[in-house]
């Protein structure tokens, strides 16, 4: 515990009662003026900016971060009420396409300190290190320019930093967790039943929520609003755990700063800081140094706004890479009916979880996989599902009324890396005069059997534990990509410390630098990637 102390605090700056981050931490914030030319400024504040924020304010650094949504204030700003969080969702105009086009809004956008993970099931599987050469090992997808062995000491930071509980892991890289797994809910005892009977492994966890007090922080009391925001403090998200600790380590985080545009001394080459609007107000904050965070649509976004007369298409986008292989998880949910109450929405949404199915299997005729885990949709989502079947009016009222009786499962399925998936922009601006975004998205035929193959699985295990109905709706989660992570600039657009190629003192340390994405929840590998990043920045710094 003192090692977990001595590398992140935040679990002791939270108010004993455990009901909010210590008032004082903002309340007393050190500030910086435009004017002043801090170390560095980073664009964005979830799992990847804040990662990086409190790794550098630790170091001594003069750093900046700018949100372009609410400092949020869980006690205050949350409700236990699914329509009561919808401001927690990015939901500003973007447009869509492809021939598979990708609604955006709840199930992969975020608004405000803490990004994505203020709304995430707190699910925090590692990557696999197959993940890390799916075109050498598979023919499929990209290899990435680190292996597996560089984010492992991350990962087991970022595990005891949050902290994540859960059984001992026998998939990918086997390891174990900091807290125990959690108790088991009607949801996963229905997982564990299915499974077994049908030969599969599964596994309680993993989950970046406290089983037990941790610090000040209380224990989970398992209400099923994981999704929506966690009321009590108990699911890490940056907003309770890396931000706190940032600002106890001098570092400012400035909410309701929509970033436009990245600036570049055109003598140089370098960045100089960001343009950025805040209380309808035009300002440029100078920097040394800059990071993007602001995730796989806005990073791209951002980046291809900052145009000038060295970058002419967009920052960093001599090779036309920016905006490309954007990608996300297909996310197909499968619900069962059973005669007893079930409750499923009473425990972690990601309770029980199998990557069995995780890794190509040369028996298939798909290349790599996907991963299974207990899915809780609460009442608004749920209807959602009833209503795609077709079912409406008195029918729909009946399979409403029956929802304490259904199990969900969803599966995370590892879309490939396509060139032409991608971000552009749109003619339409947003309210600052930027530019929109638009994401174009079209599945592939090995994406479309994943999807066939994860759905036959979820059917089989509810129907193996006792279903006597089964319904399954299809959807997408976990956007990453735009922004990749490559041997060279002519296949991405960072180097492998998370470097622009093109301007020296620019980092970007999201989601959108994974060159492929596994069939996991991305949040633990972007904060174990932006730590390193972090980590490779003091490093050089000390060296030149």
């Amino acid at each position: 515990m003192t090692g977990v102390k001595q590398r992140n605090e935040s679990a002791w700056l939270i108010t004993p009662d455990g009901a909010r981050v210590e008032p004082r931490l903002r309340q007393n914030m050190r500030t910086f003026a435009d004017d002043d030319e801090v170390d560095l400024v980073i664009v964005g504040c979830g799992a990847g900016g804040s990662t990086l924020l409190q790794r550098m304010a630790r170091s001594g650094a003069r750093v900046v971060a700018l949100d372009a949504g609410p400092f949020w204030d869980p006690e205050d700003d949350w409700v236990s009420d699914e329509a009561g969080s919808h401001a927690l969702y990015w939901t500003e105009p973007r447009e869509i396409g492809g021939s598979d086009p990708v609604p955006l809004g709840s199930n992969n956008s975020g608004r405000g300190v803490g990004g994505s993970m203020v709304h995430y099931a707190g699910y925090t599987p590692r990557f696999h290190p197959s993940d890390f050469r799916t075109m050498s090992d598979d023919g499929v997808g990209a290899d990435w320019p680190i292996d597996y062995s560089d984010l492992k000491p991350y990962y087991d930071d970022i595990e005891n930093e949050l902290p994540v509980a859960g059984e001992d892991w026998p998939w990918g890289d086997p390891h174990g967790y900091p807290q125990r797994p959690h108790p088991v809910s009607g949801n996963g005892e229905i997982f564990q039943r299915g499974a077994l009977a049908s030969g599969i492994t599964a596994k309680v966890g993993p989950v970046a929520i406290s089983n037990g007090r941790f610090g000040n922080r209380p224990h989970c009391i398992y209400r099923g609003f994981c999704l929506q925001g966690c009321k009590v403090n108990a699911k890490a998200s940056p907003l309770i755990t890396h931000v706190p600790d940032a600002l106890e380590h001098g570092a400012e985080v400035r909410a309701d700063s929509m970033v436009t545009r990245i600036e570049i001394d055109e003598r140089t080459g370098r960045a100089t800081g960001v343009h950025y609007w805040r209380d309808g107000t035009e300002h440029f904050q100078r920097a040394k140094m800059v990071a993007v965070a602001g995730y796989s649509i806005e990073t791209p976004r951002l980046l291809l706004n900052s145009t000038s007369k060295r970058f002419p298409n967009g920052l960093c986008n001599d090779f036309d890479q920016v905006g490309r292989y954007l990608m996300v998880q297909g996310a197909p949910q499968t619900a069962g009916r059973f005669d007893g109450e079930v409750r499923m929405w009473k425990g972690p949404p990601p309770e029980v979880s199998s990557e069995q199915f995780y890794e190509t299997d040369p028996t298939k005729p798909y290349k790599r996989g996907f991963s299974i885990q207990t899915v809780s949709p609460l009442p608004i989502t749920w209807a959602e599902h009833v209503m795609a079947q077709g079912h409406w009016g008195a029918d729909f009222r009946n399979y409403m009324t029956d929802y304490v009786h259904w199990a969900c499962l969803g599966a995370l399925c590892e879309f490939l890396p396509q060139a032409d998936n991608r971000i552009t922009l749109a003619q339409e601006k947003d309210r600052h005069g930027m530019p929109i975004a638009r994401f174009d998205y079209s599945q592939c035929d090995n994406d479309r059997a994943l999807l066939k193959a994860a759905t036959e699985v979820m059917e089989r295990i509810l129907k193996a534990a006792g279903a006597d109905e089964v319904i399954t709706i299809d959807r997408n989660a976990h956007l990453v990509g735009g922004a990749r992570m490559a041997a060279n600039e002519n296949e991405g657009v960072v180097d492998a410390d998370c470097r622009s190629f093109a301007v020296p003192n620019l980092l970007i340390v999201d989601g959108s630098v994974l060159p492929t994405q596994g069939s996991a929840n991305p949040a633990l590998t972007i904060m174990a990637n932006a730590a390193r990043a972090a980590d490779r920045l003091l490093e050089a710094t000390k060296g030149s």
